[in-house]
């Protein structure tokens, strides 16, 4: 049994059993054992500092490049992001947001503010935390392209301001100091780049054209591996529209995995293996996951 968390003077919200898929852009997830949502970064810094050290810690943002299992989360999960909405603009070329802020939110301010290459924000689902957490892109622009530097909070509720030497960046891939995470960034953009809206608008339409956006889903199941495209591999080895449960291969996308109807957990994570499986057989390629999947599988 998980200890209390001393909480006495910590303004917030404390839910128990929250289910995940009220969380998730999948709609699918089991219960959280205990779901904090913090009224300022004071109050979380507080209830942070006030945990045992083996108290697990799930950091949540907007939940769309997630699958939670179907069991749920043991320990804490942090939902921060309605304390961590602010973006202003710091100079000429630079940008402080929060974790909070929604990429596309960011994306729009910075064309208005003309800082640029900046559209590219759009296309990435979710919030500039998760980008952060995994270094999101769209359209040939990466996060951590523009990092200046981030502001963490540790399990202890102490606050750090890190650079991107701290952090080795990759490909859908961020790895630095154990059990932190990001508060906000400060983005920096080139002087002699103007962005464009109709730009960003041609993206968001591309989007809409060739996703499925209006289905549950998580974006991209699968990195692209180097050279080519998952979602072609994935339509070429016949995987299109293929179902388990209520869990789908997107006829529109291949790279997409919908919850067609009252999907399960088991399902989507069951035809995720399937098709990276499927796609090593045909393909000899091994495709690596881009969604996060946690928790403990139900019986």
């Amino acid at each position: 049994m998980m200890a209390a968390p001393r909480t006495s003077g910590v303004r917030g919200e404390i839910r128990y059993d929250e289910p995940m898929s009220r969380h998730t852009s999948w709609r699918v997830g089991g219960p959280a054992d205990v779901f904090f949502v913090p009224a300022s970064i004071d109050d979380l810094a507080q209830y942070l500092a006030g945990l045992d050290d083996d108290t697990p810690l799930f950091w949540h943002g907007a939940g769309s490049n997630l699958l939670v299992r179907d069991a749920g989360l043991r320990g804490v999960v942090i939902s921060a992001t309605k304390i961590l909405r602010h973006l202003e603009r710091l100079d000429g070329r630079r940008v402080r947001a929060g974790a909070g802020v929604p990429c596309t939110q960011l994306a729009r301010q910075c064309i208005r503010w003309q800082l640029g290459p900046s559209e590219f924000f759009a296309g990435i689902p979710g919030t500039v935390g998760g980008a952060l957490a995994m270094n999101a892109g769209a359209h040939g622009g990466e996060t951590w392209q523009r990092v200046a530097s981030v502001c963490t909070i540790d399990r202890h509720g102490q606050r750090h301001e890190r650079t991107a030497a701290d952090y080795d960046i990759a490909y859908r891939s961020v790895r630095g100091p154990a059990e932190e995470w990001f508060l906000e960034a400060i983005f920096q953009f080139e002087p002699d780049v103007t962005p464009s809206m109709e730009n960003m608008k041609a993206m968001l339409e591309r989007r809409k054209t060739t996703q499925p956006l209006g289905l549950p889903s998580c974006g991209s199941v699968f990195r692209n591996p180097p050279g080519d495209y998952s979602a072609r591999l994935i339509e070429k080895a016949g995987l299109k529209g293929l179902r388990i449960g209520g869990a789908e291969v997107s006829t529109k996308h291949a790279n997409f995995i919908i919850n067609r109807k009252d999907a399960s957990a088991a399902d989507i994570e069951s035809l995720i293996e399937h098709v990276r499986n499927t796609v090593l057989d045909v393909h000899g390629v091994s495709l690596v996951h881009e969604v996060r999947i946690v928790g403990e599988a139900g019986p």
